[in-house]
């Protein structure tokens, strides 16, 4: 199997979508991130969304990418090797209640990578206005697939800081329920079997259903706002992440910081989450806070 990069900068049909109040709430609620800035409408602002839903936003689209890329000669059967392999957020304003969504999306690089093709697409979101409110790159990694053609459109994925060591910090366990990849199934809408379905998980080789990593990362975001922000999900303005392992339920994970430095504008806080095992679920976790 193989996939030619010149398929990068091909488009994907736009797709549309208005964020209500409940699913915001929901999805705060999925990741038990009780900040009231997601819950108390009777804030002067109002709430906002975690900023995490932007996932969710997109997920309809990544759910049935086969339908929505503009190519008829896009090898879909592909599709189905890939795995969430890279998330980078960036943060333009929260997402409030009402919000009427466009996104569009765009495949806008390929490379080679030794377990298979890394495709990353990019999908902005715009509000009714045509202002911009998030981006997200998605990467998936299409395993064993070969990369034909070489690197295309690397240059056109924000660069994202790295730490040049890694200083300790604060460590925060957390326990994961059996029921939480259900959890966050039935409130946030990103369904996927290999969550929810034992059967199908071990038909694909999986020890039994695993912990969403979208959810994972989630958890991150809550101790990242709440212990570096002050508790403001507003001031995260940049989001990233490698999937390396996979969690399972009924098991506790860590939330490391393993670096922080300060910017003219704020700080680049390195993170990473740890699973029942000890192995890195998520690597090269790295938020920008604003001041």
């Amino acid at each position: 199997m193989h996939l030619d990069s010149s398929f990068t900068g091909t488009t994907l049909r736009e797709y549309k979508t208005t964020v209500q109040w409940r699913h915001m709430m929901n999805y705060a609620a999925a990741v038990d991130d009780p900040n009231e800035a997601y819950f108390n409408d009777e804030r002067d602002t109002g709430v906002i969304a975690h900023p995490m839903l932007a996932a969710a936003v997109t997920w309809p689209i990544t759910e049935r990418i086969g339908e929505f890329i503009e190519s008829a000669s896009f090898p879909r059967e592909l599709i189905l090797t890939q795995v969430h392999f890279t998330e980078l957020l960036e943060f333009h304003r929260s997402v409030v209640p009402g919000d009427e969504l466009t996104v569009r999306g765009v495949i806008t690089a390929i490379q080679p990578h030794r377990a298979g093709t890394h495709v990353i697409i990019r999908f902005a979101a715009a509000d009714a206005r045509g202002v911009p409110v998030f981006t997200e790159y998605i990467g998936g990694m299409m395993r064993g697939v070969e990369c034909r053609g070489g690197a295309r459109g690397v240059e056109t994925v924000p660069a994202v800081p790295r730490a040049d060591a890694e200083e300790p910090g604060w460590e925060t366990k957390v326990h994961i329920g059996p029921m939480a990849p259900f959890i966050y199934d039935g409130c946030t809408d990103i369904v996927f079997p290999i969550h929810t379905s034992r059967k199908f998980a071990r038909q694909v080789g999986l020890p039994g259903i695993i912990f969403q990593g979208t959810a994972t990362l989630a958890h991150a975001v809550r101790e990242v706002v709440n212990r570096e922000a002050g508790g403001d999900p507003a001031r995260l303005k940049r989001l990233f992440c490698k999937f390396t392992g996979m969690v399972l339920p009924g098991t506790d994970i860590r939330i490391q910081r393993t670096g922080r430095g300060e910017t003219a504008g704020g700080m680049d806080i390195f993170f990473s989450v740890l699973n029942g095992d000890g192995q890195r679920a998520i690597s090269g976790g790295y938020a920008q806070i604003t001041q």
